[in-house]
């Protein structure tokens, strides 16, 4: 759930305290004297990140009994913190408790849980199927970890974004450096606090402040990064690290689209959808952005939609305990800005309180594509409605435009379904509902062209900070000798006709268990052989 895509951009710069920088690293930099870098960023940055790979390479990061023991740490820090972690949501965003701990608490909780129960499995090397020409010798993929990975956190969900990357990385086994958002403070304060207490200080290292020092974060060679936010900064993100060719995860945003036909439930339809929306004010980087349905669909959506936010936050939504506030009010102000110039699009909401940051839930009918709310993700409480004829027109819509980072379709048709899911291209495709598809461990999360690279969630956060390392094992037999001789030279036909044949792919019964079955094989016979010996014994006896 990535931040929009002016996360960093024009926001307050806090600064890190340069004064700690001495041979006694803190594993956090504190903001609160407000110290300028006045050069000194780079050297500072360079000594923790330096920190980082001591203790990388000092290997206490890889055993599995020390990533078990982090991540159980972790899991009794979200256990015993459960309301601190709700209050810092509170302050920064005025989350109410519910979407607090569904969302984020319980969230993190849940992963770390499905983390350690499978630790053992993820882990363990993995011995792929092989050829004939590998039949004797050991094909293994091993699960190494990167070594220093850098984790940019975001501030719409600004402990899970943040969080749940590091218990991935943790499992793989890497030492960890992390950037909270400067612009939810009271969850980075949280963290900054909190974080040293559970787990290996000397693995796991914060460092907070602006985008200055995420600029000169940047500059130091990690492992991997992994940035979750806007797609300006995911730029800028991916530059620095292919100066160092470093790998990296950009969980990003876009505009997400809504497809409806005429075959739904429009009750139920309309509640999916707004919960999708307007669950933390729409501050979602997998909220519907826009729907697109037919004129008809939409008279009946608003119709839905008006009693639908009036059953979920009351005839005056701004005394609704369940609605939360926009972040600052840079982005009060954006948001603003987008309600005033579609005036005469509102049909539903459009009040907006600037003291309270405040917007009021918003549907906006009949918008058309070169409406300026279309022009880049909304990340907001405000929903625009875009009229087309039929899903026909709906996918060639949304293949104009960058790829999003999810594509809801509503819809009880199967064929409607197929089409979406064949002829769009999305991170993900979620039918007949919305964000729930992000709770299902089993499905990697991540976006494709401008909405992201990489995926994580489950295994594949494990996966995200792992290297699959390819290893084959041969021994001095000499029969695996005498397959393999024929590459030496001289180099004959004869030679080149037998390694070819060996070397076929062929499509037949898997190659698994051959080995065990040549061992039963052999077994059998020796024994056979020892039965037929004994038998001729007696007799002769």
């Amino acid at each position: 759930m990535p931040a929009s895509s002016e996360q960093h951009a024009a926001s307050d710069v806090i600064v890190i305290d340069i004064e700690s920088a001495n041979e006694n690293i803190d594993t956090t930099i504190n903001m609160d004297n407000h110290n300028t870098m006045n050069g000194n960023g780079y050297y500072f940055c360079s000594q923790i990140v330096n920190k980082a790979r001591d203790t990388f390479d000092s290997g206490v990061t890889k055993p599995i009994e020390w990533r078990r023991k982090q991540l159980k740490n972790l899991l009794r820090m979200y256990e015993e913190n459960r309301n601190a972690m709700v209050d810092a949501l509170v302050k920064d965003l005025r989350r109410s408790k519910m979407e607090a701990i569904l969302l984020e608490v319980d969230y993190l909780i849940n992963d770390i849980r499905n983390t350690i129960y499978n630790l053992d499995d993820w882990v363990a090397p993995v011995k792929p199927p092989k050829g004939l020409v590998n039949m004797l010798d050991d094909v293994v993929i091993y699960n190494d970890p990167y070594g220093v990975v850098l984790i940019i956190g975001a501030w719409n969900y600004p402990l899970q974004l943040l969080l749940l990357p590091l218990a991935g990385a943790i499992a793989a086994g890497n030492a960890v450096i992390l950037k909270p958002s400067e612009l939810a403070e009271a969850s980075a304060k949280f963290m900054v606090e909190t974080l040293p207490k559970y787990v290996d200080s000397d693995a796991v290292l914060l460092v907070e402040g602006g985008p200055e020092e995420t600029s000169e974060l940047l500059k130091q060679r990690f492992d991997y990064i992994f940035y979750t936010g806007g797609t300006s900064v995911g730029r800028i993100v991916y530059a620095a690290a292919t100066k160092n060719l470093t790998p990296v995860t950009l969980e990003l945003g876009g505009k997400s689209p809504v497809y409806i036909d005429n075959t739904v439930d429009i009750e139920v339809t309309a509640k999916r959808i707004l919960w999708g929306k307007f669950i933390n004010a729409g501050q979602t980087c997998i909220a519907p952005d826009y729907i697109l349905c037919s004129r008809s669909v939409q008279d009946k959506f608003v119709d839905a939609a008006k009693n639908v936010l009036r059953e979920f936050y009351g005839e005056d939504p701004q005394k609704s305990p369940d609605l939360c506030r926009i972040i600052n009010n840079r982005h009060f102000s954006r948001l603003q800005a987008l309600i005033d110039a579609s005036k005469d699009k509102v049909a539903i909401g459009g009040r907006y309180d600037a003291q309270d940051k405040y917007i009021s839930p918003t549907v906006l009918a009949n918008v058309s594509a070169n409406d300026v709310i279309m022009k880049d993700e909304i990340f907001g409480p405000i929903l625009p409605i875009v009229p087309v004829e039929n899903a026909y027109e709906a996918i060639k819509f949304i293949n104009e435009r960058e790829h999003p980072l999810v594509l809801y379709v509503f819809s009880v048709q199967s064929n409607i379904q197929q089409l979406f899911t064949q002829q769009t291209r999305s991170g993900s495709l979620c039918v007949n509902d919305t964000i729930m598809f992000y709770g299902v461990d089993t499905l990697p999360f991540g976006g494709v062209g401008s909405s992201g690279m990489g995926a994580y969630h489950g295994k594949a956060s494990f996966d995200t900070f792992t290297h699959k390392k390819s290893c084959l094992i041969r021994n001095f037999a000499a029969i695996g000798e005498k397959l393999g001789s024929g590459r030496y030279p001289p180099y004959t036909d004869g030679k080149l006709s037998f390694i070819t044949t060996l070397m076929r792919k062929r499509n037949g019964p898997s190659l698994k268990y051959l080995p065990h079955l040549i061992a039963f094989a052999l077994g059998a016979g020796v024994a056979y052989g020892i039965a037929t010996w004994q038998k001729m014994s007696s007799e002769q006896i």
